[in-house]
């Protein structure tokens, strides 16, 4: 069954949207972290769309392709820093809060990697993703579907594009 179009229904809604997401690429987090906060994300809410798109941009930006792997395991996984890690626990415990909040022990070990600054502008990239992973999942846009218009198109070779 296919939804409706969220994008065409609420325009001036999703372009504020949009606007937030320009602005989160200009703040204090890495490229990098970004990128993996955004997959992590994606991966816990399960939405198809922003996974898809997001672990193309990170291939298109260089991320290796096993990191992108060991996401789904990265507290067992030797592939990432400190500090990464601590912005992957940030991002799964505000995707899927806790009855009783954010624990102390995560606030700690983030507060301990991240400036105020920081931690504030990863917060607002976790709140970011979760809206979009929201409205995603709810209208079920088909993954791939924007890639020329995002330039995604480049993210895999000619043998994977059927893909996608």
């Amino acid at each position: 069954m296919q939804r409706i179009n969220y994008f065409q229904q609420s325009l001036p809604l999703v372009k504020k949207l949009v606007e937030l997401g320009e602005l989160l690429k200009e703040s204090t987090i890495e490229e990098s972290i970004r990128g993996l906060v955004l997959i992590r994300a994606s991966q816990l809410n399960g939405c198809g769309f922003c996974l898809d798109m997001h672990v193309k941009e990170a291939r298109i930006r260089g991320e290796r392709e096993l990191r992108i792997h060991h996401l789904v395991a990265w507290r067992e996984s030797t592939l990432f820093t400190a500090r990464e890690r601590a912005a992957l626990a940030w991002a799964e415990v505000l995707t899927k809060l806790p009855e009783h909040g954010v624990p102390d022990d995560i606030y700690e070990n983030v507060r301990a990697q991240f400036s105020e600054k920081e931690l504030s502008d990863l917060t607002f990239e976790v709140m970011a993703i979760n809206a979009w992973n929201r409205a995603n999942v709810a209208f079920k846009p088909v993954p791939g579907s924007f890639d020329k218009a995002f330039g995604l198109d480049k993210a895999f070779g000619p043998e994977e594009e059927s893909l996608s």
